[in-house]
């Protein structure tokens, strides 16, 4: 087997996040599910985007968060992920780069603009988000590229872009170029909705193409239709030969298909500002120790440590050094 080169390949939805702070009754009078992701059209995006406060425009999209933290903790990350040609899209493709970040992708011709998140942040931190896929929807099998995924210890997929027939094609490629060359594919469920809505078809993908499979508890329960944290336990060992789910302030369970449950804490963040980004970062974490042959805890520990690290400010993307902060937390070692 060859020597790999990246830690993690990340395919996802190529988004810019616009986050602002707003209060309740913000959400009601636009009718915006509290804590919850919502696709809507861009007539849409842009009457809300015009009626939100002072806001920050950052880079973000699930998969590519996860990647930008991989690279902060120290890692190397691709990412596949389809922008437009235009300002936005420029905007993304520059900080991925800028980050370390291998993205190389095509950039989408004649089609909708690059895609956005519309967040919004409530006083507990909670945040709901409007998203307009445009461009980022466009991911096909001709952006999955061969030796790119071959060199990456991990290939990991976003559930959010899952929801796309064309780029459901891509997963089952990338997949199956990652397990002829022996290493290992990944898959986040993102959101209750989408395994709401995709349920009969991730009970088919999961058990035929992913080696590890992160959730939280809601999306883990919708999953597996039981919110009995031993049944669920069960469940996933027959399901995928890797599962972690988080439990927010409870830390996270990573179930190993044979061996016993592991537990690990949270981390408590020096001050909750923004979940945004939280399970984004515990991937990130995950996945990186995995694909470093760490033990589970310890890669649990990184998770969680990159998890709090993105809550304590705006915006899902470190602003601290996860490395030194993992280094200070004797979970990696000084270079």
């Amino acid at each position: 087997m060859s020597k790999t080169t990246l830690d993690v390949v990340g395919i996802g939805n190529a988004i810019v996040d616009v986050l602002a702070r707003c209060d309740d009754p913000f959400l009601a009078s636009h009718d915006i599910l509290k804590g919850g992701m919502v696709l809507i059209e861009e007539p849409q995006a842009q009457t809300i985007y015009s009626a939100m406060g002072e806001s920050v425009a950052v880079p973000g999209g699930s998969a590519a968060n996860s990647v930008a933290c991989i690279a902060s903790l120290g890692g190397q990350g691709g990412f596949v992920g389809k922008v437009a040609d235009d300002p936005l899209g420029q905007t993304f493709r520059s900080a991925m780069e800028d980050q370390g970040v291998e993205f190389a992708t095509a950039p989408l011709d004649n089609g909708p603009g690059t895609g956005r998140c519309l967040i919004n942040v409530t006083p507990d931190a909670e945040r709901s988000m409007m998203t307009f896929l445009g461009a980022a929807a466009h991911v096909t099998l001709n952006d999955i590229d061969e030796d790119q995924i071959k060199r990456a210890a991990i290939t990991f997929f976003e559930g959010y872009l899952f929801e796309q027939p064309v780029a459901r094609e891509a997963f089952v490629k990338a997949c199956a170029i990652a397990r002829n060359a022996g290493r290992k594919s990944a898959l986040t469920l993102s959101d209750t909705s989408c395994v709401d809505r995709q349920h009969d078809v991730l009970t088919g993908f999961i058990p035929n193409h992913v080696d590890i499979l992160l959730a939280n508890e809601a999306e883990a329960s919708t999953l597996f239709q039981t919110n009995d944290m031993d049944a669920i336990i069960e469940k996933a060992k027959a399901f995928c030969p890797l599962t972690a789910i988080t439990r927010s302030g409870k830390g996270s369970i990573i179930i190993p298909r044979d061996g016993e449950p592991v537990t690990v804490a949270a981390i408590a963040p020096t001050q909750l500002v923004d979940t945004t980004g939280a399970g984004d970062g515990y991937a990130a974490g995950f996945l990186y120790g995995i694909a470093r042959n760490f033990d589970l805890e310890r890669a649990g520990r990184l998770g969680s440590l990159a998890a709090s690290e993105v809550i304590s400010h705006m915006g899902p993307r470190p602003e601290t050094s996860l490395e030194k902060l993992a280094i200070d937390a004797d979970l990696l070692s000084a270079n």
